[in-house]
């Protein structure tokens, strides 16, 4: 399933910051991400102690 920018998805894994891995967040791309990111979603995670990850698209799942 293709994630699109600004959707709410849950964190299945996270090489970035593994403390997010289960949590969601929403994508706050407004486009799909480019070679500066190394192809990776910007996402605002829901929790307090965690800053926004980088997750490719394989790492995420649409809610």
């Amino acid at each position: 399933m293709a994630v699109s920018p600004r959707a709410y998805v849950r964190i299945v894994a996270c090489a970035d910051d593994p403390r997010a891995a289960g949590k969601t967040g929403r994508i706050v791309d407004e486009i799909p991400p480019g070679p500066l990111t190394a192809g990776r979603w910007t996402v605002k995670v829901d929790a307090i102690f965690i800053g926004n990850v980088l997750c490719p698209s394989s790492e995420l799942q649409p809610i």
